[in-house]
């Protein structure tokens, strides 16, 4: 096994193919930070070839631009029409010599995190507009085992790639299920035998109360996300912009549901597990007795309920619209009319929730497993018979 220049097994940026008729345009949005392609638009040749970067069947892309190139955005390119592609001139065009070194081989090599750390290290460039220089990947170098080797090596990292391709259409499909699920549970269209009782429409006031207390500058400060719902603010991956004084920040209980006043037509709510506080931008929710809060909190993410938010929410332009307490109280919704039945349904989303969940952490061992057998077969730490 040799350690070599990619200049001296590749070509960067190679000119453009010649083609007739339709050909493939791939934007940066079209290409995921695991290094697939999620979408190919049919383009006319003529309207393409010119200005965008340039490439066709095998070769391998690699987002030059930050954050894109350190979020790992680049594909392997294959199935293109007429064999020819185009797209954003912010991508490397890397084409294999196929004589000495595998397309799919070096595509892993170029996805690696090896080669993204030193790349992110010799970006050039301001702040915002730092890209990864073209010598750069001509001055890499990688381990070149022999092609019988390589072909091992790609057949082994392939398989885990199917894994958790297939991995993640199971994910998709329980969610699937679940959104599903609530459309028939949540409107009443299905409903479990033993409650024979008629749902009723209700103002939300009814349902629940505002819960206005400040001054507990000691409790633990949280934050309401739209995927997770209440969650400690140590938990969300940003910059703490929290005022140093707390005196107005709100009180949250288990049970209350929060909501961005100004996204609730976002779907931006959640239920609290946790006493705490949260920024006086936040509405807090105190259910009545009557009501179970864990269904509410899956009504609210429904696109209907979700509407109602919206037309229902003060303001001249998106970002200003704003669903504060007083207006929230006023919509009216159908539920079930039993504290029982509600949490009947609700424990149905809890079991979907902690099946997706379940889901997903394997999807994160793949993943992890898969970063580590790149790291060993690419470097050569880790042979294959051959």
């Amino acid at each position: 096994m040799s350690l070599v220049r990619i200049k001296d097994i590749c070509k960067i940026n190679p000119q453009k193919e010649k083609a007739t008729g339709k050909v493939s345009f791939i934007k940066m949005e079209d290409v995921s930070i695991d290094g697939r392609i999620l979408n190919k638009e049919e383009k006319n040749y003529e309207d393409v070839s010119t200005g965008f970067s340039a490439f066709k069947d095998k070769d391998v892309l690699v987002a030059k631009i930050t954050p894109c190139f350190e979020n790992g955005k680049g594909a392997y390119v294959d199935g293109l029409l007429n064999g020819v592609g185009f797209g954003s001139t912010e991508f490397h065009v890397v084409r294999a010599d196929e004589r000495k070194i595998l397309s799919k081989y070096l595509f892993y090599h170029l996805n690696c995190k090896t080669f993204r750390k030193y790349g992110e290290i010799n970006m050039t460039g301001s702040a915002g507009q730092k890209r990864v220089p073209k010598d750069f990947i001509e001055k890499y170098k990688i381990f070149l085992p022999s092609m019988t080797e390589q072909e091992k090596i790609v057949e082994i990292l392939s398989t885990w790639d199917l894994a958790i391709e297939k991995q993640e259409q199971l994910i998709e499909k329980k969610k699937e299920f679940k959104k599903g699920l609530m459309q028939r549970l949540l409107s009443g269209e299905f409903r479990f035998k033993e409650f024979k009782d008629k749902w009723k429409t209700i103002k939300l006031g009814e349902a629940f109360k505002e819960r206005k207390e400040t001054g507990f500058i000691d409790l633990e400060l949280l934050a309401i996300t739209t995927a997770n719902g209440v969650v400690r603010r140590t938990e969300v991956d940003v910059k703490d912009t929290s005022s140093e004084d707390k005196s107005k920040y709100k009180r949250i209980l288990p049970g209350d549901i929060g909501y961005n006043t100004m996204r609730m037509w976002q779907g931006v709510s959640g239920l609290s597990k946790y006493e705490g506080i949260v920024s006086p931008a936040y509405t807090i929710l105190k259910p009545m007795d009557n009501i179970n809060s864990l269904y509410m909190s899956y009504l609210f993410k429904v696109p209907k309920i979700i509407n109602l938010f919206y037309r229902h929410s003060q303001g001249l332009v998106s970002d200003t619209l704003n669903l504060k307490y007083e207006n929230f109280k006023g919509i009216k919704v159908c539920i079930p009319n039993s504290i029982e039945e509600q949490k009947k349904i609700a424990d149905v989303f809890v079991n979907c929730d902690k099946e997706i969940e379940l889901l997903e952490k394997e999807l994160e061992a793949l993943k992890l497993q898969k970063k580590g057998l790149m790291q060993r077969l690419l470097t050569g730490e880790l042979r294959v018979k051959v």
